[in-house]
């Protein structure tokens, strides 16, 4: 059955040229180089990339996998890697948004993430290949002494060298302040790395010939915990002064994780000075190391998101191709005619449902990555500081909700793409099994959901300074109820500005527990918040997007009723898009946002059997 998208395009359009009008950031500087046309070559490029050279390879990953030398301490991606990541690299995509005097494209973060989602879509263990380098650019051109970046730089921005972010450590998993790895002062000026990270992505393979290691080590007699911490560049390879490669670092793969998913990437655990010869070279100052790494930990997590919705996407793209030629059953309107004609499941109302729950969500949460996205290029670009700073109050407070929220909502819409294949879903013969197991891992990784959920209730929220985050998102929401009046029927414009209410009452109940030590209660309530907090602002999204597609599908359609509208939808590509969009967000917003407000009431109910359980509590188990 062959597949030509794997992320609708027209839809990724609409969201970036007709909400977001995104060619009206050429009115900055550095970005008025650049039109709409500029734009769509490069997201062309990147699909047909995604295409032609990612997707062919996604099965080999999952099946061929990787292979472990245990000799050699080496890994050996599939081999048809190899067509993709070059392409990628070719491409310049690595550095699309990289300022052109340091080798970049100069190119908006909207664009990049826009194209990041096709190459997602296409192949995720590929894809992280190829942006753990731009990641690894990021922190080091930040923060590194100009021998560092002379040093590392050049090879990075060929694609010649890779990235990985070294930070997790056995027993110490996301509590990074517990890190034991080591960092011995030399008197070069460089530093000898001791110690083990585990669970590193990208961290052998034999796609680049040299990898580049972030690596958050403790100076040997500075203080424990996260103030202690300070991060270091590791390379596989030393360098000579020449640029070309010297010796082999004393860093080594000891083992790759046998996983649900994602088996094309290599997640490694990685020895640092095991003979005593680990060279590292120290990034930004001593003791800022998570200052440092928080720059990068933040895109890894904005990333996730992005991995999320578009693995979620190929998924959908796959169950619609299913559903429309999958032939069973008679229309329900013909059910008790024994000769009516078999149609596709498309026709049944059910399935109907099912891809109008997974086009709302996909479209809702390709809105939130690419809103974030926008304001990333505002908060880079503008000389307003009052601009600036509102940009990044949005980029703030919706990190975490683009992390946790679309990592959690893609396993339920890949899941629920895996229910429209029937049986033939579960079965590795077609691609959505792979899929689920894929997919699972980004609610896990980058910090975990719960994590994120604690972020954005203390430090993006009750936390923030005068609750300026919360209170620019808030202005998001008024106006877009505002503008929506008149053009949007009350039935989708009430209940978000009902949703609106209750978020500000339950804000209201955690600011008075936070003021009255209730500190338990509290914190028990953060992952529940977050998701509710997500449905509210993809809701939110919609009701937007209704402002701009009504108008649309009114001047497409007109008064066309029946067989005359139905033809309309059958020939004209945009009428059925605007239609299509006007009716998913109408879904969204009737049919699953309501759910909104029984998450709220468990929140507001502050139950506290999870405060008061015991360990003894929980029978079955023994304990060790």
């Amino acid at each position: 059955m062959s597949l030509n998208q794997l992320v609708d395009s027209r839809d990724v359009r609409f969201t970036l040229f007709e909400m977001l009008e995104l060619e009206k950031l050429n009115r900055f500087d550095r970005l008025k180089e650049f039109d709409r046309s500029v734009y769509e070559d490069t997201l062309e490029l990147a699909e047909k990339i995604a295409l032609q050279q990612f997707y062919p390879s996604n099965r080999d990953g999952d099946t061929v996998g990787l292979k472990f030398d245990p000799k050699s301490n080496s890994v050996k991606v599939p081999e048809s890697f190899r067509k993709g990541f070059n392409a990628y690299i070719e491409a310049g995509f690595h550095s699309l948004a990289f300022p052109p005097e340091i080798g970049g494209m100069g190119m908006p973060s909207s664009i990049s993430m826009a194209a990041a989602e096709y190459f997602n879509a296409g192949n995720t263990s590929l894809t992280m290949y190829c942006g753990a380098i731009t990641g690894a650019i990021h922190i080091i051109q930040s923060f590194g002494s100009e021998e560092v970046k002379n040093m590392f730089l050049p090879k990075m921005f060929e694609g010649k060298w890779g990235g990985t972010m070294c930070l997790t450590e056995p027993g110490a998993g996301s509590d990074l302040g517990a890190l034991k790895t080591k960092a011995i002062r030399q008197p070069d000026g460089t530093f000898l790395i001791s110690g083990q990270k585990i669970f590193i992505s990208n961290g052998e393979h034999d796609i680049t010939e040299n990898i580049i290691h972030p690596v958050l080590a403790r100076i040997e007699g500075d203080p424990e915990g996260t103030k202690g911490i300070s991060i270091f560049v590791v390379p596989k390879y030393l360098i000579n002064p020449d640029l070309t490669l010297g010796e082999r670092n004393d860093v080594y793969c000891t083992g790759i994780e046998h996983k649900m998913g994602l088996k094309g990437n290599a997640t490694s655990t990685l020895n640092f000075g095991d003979n005593g010869k680990c060279i590292g070279y120290l990034l930004g100052k001593e003791r800022e190391g998570m200052k440092v790494m928080f720059m990068l930990m933040n895109a890894a997590r904005i990333h996730t998101g992005v991995q999320a919705e578009a693995v979620s996407s190929a998924a959908y793209m796959h169950a619609i191709t299913y559903a429309r030629n999958r032939i069973q059953g008679v229309h329900i309107t013909q059910s008790m005619n024994p000769k009516a004609p078999r149609v596709p499941i498309i026709e049944h109302p059910d399935v109907k449902r099912m891809l109008l729950y997974m086009k709302s969500t996909i479209e809702g949460m390709r809105m939130l990555c690419l809103f974030l996205a926008h304001h990333e290029d505002i908060m880079h670009y503008s000389s307003s500081p009052e601009e600036t700073k509102a940009a990044t109050g949005i980029v703030e407070i919706l990190t975490p909700i683009v992390k946790a929220g679309i990592s959690d909502a893609a396993w339920l819409v890949t899941a629920e793409a895996m229910q429209v294949y029937g049986g033939y879903g579960y079965c590795q013969e077609y691609p959505v099994e792979q899929y689920a197991r894929d997919v699972k891992v980004f609610s896990i990784y980058e910090g975990t959901n719960a994590i994120q959920s604690l972020d954005l209730q203390m430090r993006k929220i009750l936390m923030n300074k005068d609750m300026f985050n919360y209170q620019m998102l808030k202005k998001y929401f008024a106006d877009t109820v505002a503008m929506a009046k008149g053009i949007v029927d009350e039935r989708y414009v009430t209940p978000v500005e009902r949703g609106i209410a209750k978020l500000d009452e339950i804000i209201n109940m955690m600011v008075k527990q936070l003021q009255e030590g209730k500190f338990l209660a509290l914190v028990a309530n953060a992952t529940p918040m977050q998701q509710a907090m997500f449905p509210l602002v993809v809701a939110w999204l919609h009701l937007w997007s209704l402002t701009i597609t009504i108008p649309k599908s009114r001047e497409l359609l007109g008064d066309a009723k029946g067989a005359d509208r139905k033809k309309i939808l059958e020939t004209n590509p945009e009428a059925a898009y605007y239609n299509g969009r006007v009716l998913s967000a109408q879904f969204f917003i009737g049919a699953e946002f309501p759910k909104f407000f029984g998450q709220a009431e468990c929140v507001m109910n502050n139950e506290g059997a999870a405060i008061k359980v015991e360990s003894e509590n929980f029978t079955g188990a023994l304990k060790e």
